[in-house]
């Protein structure tokens, strides 16, 4: 089956990815899922008609949403994961030999099978790890109920519409906070700025109640249009945010991670935000 494939986020502009063909398509307890095959892109995985990753660019936001909190904050033990069902966040996670738990918290059983099936590119065998610890709830009632502590929590949600939409509330963030450990950090999905200001905005608003350091970090993803995309930070450390590159390398280097993305100078420069973002954390 061949066609085209309109990305349906944005009201106001309609991206159309040709499809090879559709490799998978149904309906979840909580969503519309649907595979696609793309010549350049490889399999697209869209929720709602939403792209949530791709075969050919994933490294890109898996890598950059793990290594810049977790190489910052230089000793993690424990990582909690929210959302994320496709696995990619855990896979690179695990790439860490000092974790010992890895905490995945995701709503949607299918999309978790799914992915072992059709996506395993992505997850690879990070499912069955012996140090995985994977929850079908919803995120937002698991950070109320838990009562372990995290170093880090990195929240690869859905755009705040749907199932993930509660995830970019007061609330959430209040409660994330209760389950990190001194000087942990928070990473969040925060968007694409140019297209979805608001989102950045509102996320940095909340986030400053509750964090002593706030801002976010960016990362250019093909998929993703209208700009780089912005993943949030939050941390009562500010000296995270500082980290030398001697420091991040030195912590980098021994792990042999083949990253394709990120780099120490990477995670540096990441922080450098222009003006027309910056402007949104005020």
């Amino acid at each position: 089956m061949t066609g085209w494939h309109e990305e349906g986020l944005y009201p106001d502009v309609r991206t159309r990815y040709k499809i090879d063909r559709v490799l998978y398509e149904s309906n979840t307890e909580h969503q519309k899922m649907r595979l696609l095959e793309h010549p350049r892109l490889g399999k697209i995985l869209t929720l709602d008609d939403v792209t949530q990753t791709t075969e050919k660019d994933e490294f890109i936001y898996h890598e950059m949403m793990t290594h810049v909190p977790m190489l910052a904050h230089g000793a993690v033990r424990r990582v909690l994961i929210i959302g994320g069902g496709d696995g990619g966040i855990l896979e690179e996670v695990l790439k860490h030999p000092g974790v010992e738990k890895a905490t995945m918290v995701e709503i949607d059983a299918g999309v978790v099978e799914f992915s072992k099936r059709y996506l395993s590119e992505i997850c690879k065998g990070a499912f069955e790890d012996a140090r995985t610890d994977l929850v079908i709830a919803d995120g937002f009632v698991f950070v109320d109920e838990c009562a372990e502590k995290y170093d880090v929590i990195i929240v690869d949600s859905t755009d705040p519409e749907g199932p993930g939409e509660i995830l970019f509330t007061n609330e959430f963030y209040r409660r994330s906070k209760q389950r990190l450990t001194p000087g942990g950090v928070l990473v969040t999905q925060n968007g694409v700025p140019f297209m979805q200001a608001g989102e950045l905005r509102s996320s940095a608003s909340h986030l400053r109640q509750y964090f002593g350091d706030v801002s976010c970090y960016l990362a250019t993803i093909p998929t993703y249009v209208g700009g780089a995309m912005a993943m949030g930070w939050a941390t009562d450390n500010a000296g995270l945010r500082k980290v030398s590159v001697g420091t991040l390398t030195a912590r980098f280097t021994p792990l042999h991670l083949n990253s394709r993305y990120y780099t120490p100078d990477v995670h540096k420069a990441a922080f450098a935000l222009p003006p027309y973002v910056s402007e949104l954390l005020i």
